[in-house]
């Protein structure tokens, strides 16, 4: 448990108008604090209801209370639950009166943090926390479950464990020289470290599909006025988000919609079209467009099936950001009789469709799905989890040490050296050497009251 620490109170429960609120009490006062509100003699696990009263014994609310006991709590400490009716004025009654009795307000994450710091989870877990809370789909919030279970953790230390086993052989050949052992053939040093790069690819894969669940893709749709932009926002939405029509410009702003395709969150931006025009609203639009495609990950490029690529595209395309992918969509196959198609031209997918009839929808969906390399995990949702950015530099870095331990697998020395770097990189994902500041960063990305 943490040594000193003070007593920390929040609201648990969403702002606003609710059944029940809950606020958390976790430190070393929180069963004092408790039992001073509730009136009554705790016993930890037991929910019981009680009377909530202010220091003059005034009624505030009646409601369940809970106590956890540390270290057999959330925290490690010991928690207390208030549950009271939910609203703004009771729930903040019922806080201010727990500090009152000598809480302090939590910070955002302090609750979460108190666990990690007291070994009840490690990062990871702790950062999967707040991954389910913000989950936007089914599959990314079974993704954040999965890693606060620890699929991830174990993945990582499993191979961190056998890292730091040859890390061990290696270091103990360098401590005796005059033993003449044949440090690579002797510990098959060669292939243990090839496992070691194989076993980290398929975790950094996995990594990547769960960024991709977590964070999702910005798709950027670019082209001409009238091309069809705002009718293909609607097919891929399900609903009516943009105004249709024949008339050219009707776009004047950037429309947004979320949408989930396989799983994945999807933030689809439909644009003003890209033309020059004397319009100052339009002209406003169109430069919101060129900022939507700086922050993008793929442009879904459309142009009229009958036209194909102009030298109007082209010169767009010298002023598209050099890392967005884009997708070519030859639209408006309705009016050529043609069937839907997907084909690739060199490195660019294209797809043939009709944004107005549906046509080709689903080509489109998975071209998205190959752009991003997103793939549906055949072994169930079960073996996914979900990862951030700060985990896939790490493993890049580990990747990259593994790689150099081989380039050098003839000097002993160096392939120590190579893999204790890895060590400290693979050691910062689940927390085991993290600094204060990445902690910081990382906790106060949270909510109050996690």
């Amino acid at each position: 448990m943490l040594n000193g620490s003070n007593t920390i109170a929040a609201i648990s429960t969403a702002p606003g108008a609710g059944g029940i609120g809950v606020v958390r009490v976790s430190g070393p006062l929180a069963l004092e604090i408790g039992q001073k509100i509730s009136g009554a003699t705790l016993v930890p696990r037991v929910a019981n209801f009680h009377n909530f009263k202010d220091l003059n014994g005034t009624l505030i609310d009646q409601g369940l209370i809970l106590f956890f006991s540390g270290p057999h709590s959330f925290t490690g400490e010991d928690i207390i639950e208030l549950q009271c009716h939910g609203g703004t004025v009771v729930t903040q009654s019922i806080l201010n009166l727990c500090l009152k009795n000598g809480a302090k307000l939590a910070e955002p994450g302090d609750f979460t943090k108190r666990a990690y710091l007291n070994n009840k989870i490690d990062l990871a877990q702790a950062e999967s926390v707040a991954d389910l809370i913000n989950a936007s789909t089914e599959e990314a919030a079974l993704g954040a479950v999965n890693s606060l279970s620890g699929k991830f953790s174990l993945e990582i230390n499993n191979l961190l464990k056998n890292l730091i086993e040859l890390r061990m052989y290696v270091e103990a050949c360098l401590d005796f020289p005059e033993e003449d052992i044949d440090f690579i053939s002797e510990g098959n040093v060669k292939d243990k470290l090839q496992h070691l790069s194989e076993t980290m690819m398929h975790i950094m894969q996995a990594a990547s599909q769960g960024q991709l669940l977590r964070d999702g893709i910005s798709l950027v749709l670019v082209g001409q006025p009238n091309v069809g932009k705002s009718s293909l926002l609607n097919q891929l939405s399900g609903e009516d988000k943009a105004i249709v029509t024949d008339i050219p410009g009707t776009t004047r702003d950037a429309i947004t919609s979320d949408i989930n395709l396989n799983g994945m969150p999807l933030n689809i931006i439909d644009t003003a079209g890209l033309r020059e025009t004397d319009d100052p609203i339009e002209k406003f639009g169109i430069e919101k467009t060129w900022s939507s495609l700086e922050k993008g990950h793929v442009a879904l490029f459309l142009v009229e099936a009958s036209k194909g690529i102009t030298d109007y595209e082209q010169s767009i395309l010298g002023r598209l950001p050099k890392d967005i992918k884009q997708i070519w969509i030859f639209n408006k196959i309705d009016l050529l009789n043609s069937k839907a198609k997907l084909q690739q031209l060199n490195n660019d997918q294209i797809v043939y469709m009709s944004a107005k009839t549906g046509e080709g929808l689903d080509l489109l969906k998975q071209a998205i799905l190959n752009e991003v390399g997103f793939k549906e995990n055949s072994e169930g949702s079960e073996n996914k989890f979900i990862a951030r950015k700060r985990h896939l530099e790490a493993l890049e870095n580990v990747h990259h040490s593994l790689q150099n331990a081989q380039l050098n697998i003839a000097s002993a020395e160096l392939v120590a050296e190579e893999l204790t770097i890895a060590q400290k990189y693979l050691s910062s994902i689940t927390g085991e050497f993290s600094s204060d500041d990445l902690l910081g960063e990382i906790f106060s990305q949270f909510c109050i009251g996690k």
